[in-house]
């Protein structure tokens, strides 16, 4: 790689001891990680923790770092497999139910904005949950491409397989939520 990134800069400055780099890579990578983890994961929490887990590894990756790909691409594949270590873990821990969870307290109202609002509320929910039943891999890429809107090339290195099989995967993620959502539509 001949040019490095900001985000590479960033990094290769905090390996010559700048801490203030470092922070600066947090601040701007630690809200998207937790986004993409949340949404591998289904569980706030536990992606909280991997997003601490994913900057110590590049604390601990500080001697050996080198700009091989774009940064954003190795901090993807660092996160994406802590999020598939925690995903095979023999027993994963129970989440708590939210109190916005259906079957909670419903609080009454009138007015077809808080139907509107129940309605989106449910279809978010039945999104997170379709998401959540995609086999792991299609989720990472379609999570990688649609909501972190990484190119394929990207996704590929952060996954470690081809452009074609991140094609496949985003294609045949996408197919199985709309033949989920064809009531919907």
């Amino acid at each position: 790689m001949d040019a490095p990134d900001e985000d590479a800069r960033l990094m290769l400055a905090f390996c010559a001891g700048d801490g203030t780099a470092f922070d600066a890579l947090f601040r701007r990578w630690a809200a998207p990680l937790l986004r993409y983890l949340s949404r591998m994961l289904q569980d706030a929490a536990a992606a909280e923790e991997l997003v601490q887990e994913v900057f110590l590894r590049v604390q601990g990756a500080r001697e050996r770092y080198e700009p091989q790909a774009r940064f954003s691409t190795w901090l993807y594949r660092i996160a994406t497999n802590l999020a598939l270590n925690e995903l095979r873990r023999p027993r994963r821990r129970e989440t708590h139910a939210s109190i916005d969870e259906p079957g909670g307290p419903v609080l009454a109202a009138d007015g077809p904005a808080v139907e509107a609002a129940l309605d989106a509320r449910d279809l978010c929910a039945r999104v997170e949950q379709e998401l959540a039943r995609l086999p792991e891999r299609q989720r990472a890429a379609l999570c990688l491409t649609a909501v972190e809107g990484l190119s394929y090339a990207d996704v590929a290195a952060a996954l470690e397989i081809s452009e074609a099989a991140v094609k496949a995967l985003v294609h045949r993620a996408r197919a199985t939520l709309v033949e989920h959502f064809s009531d919907v539509v």
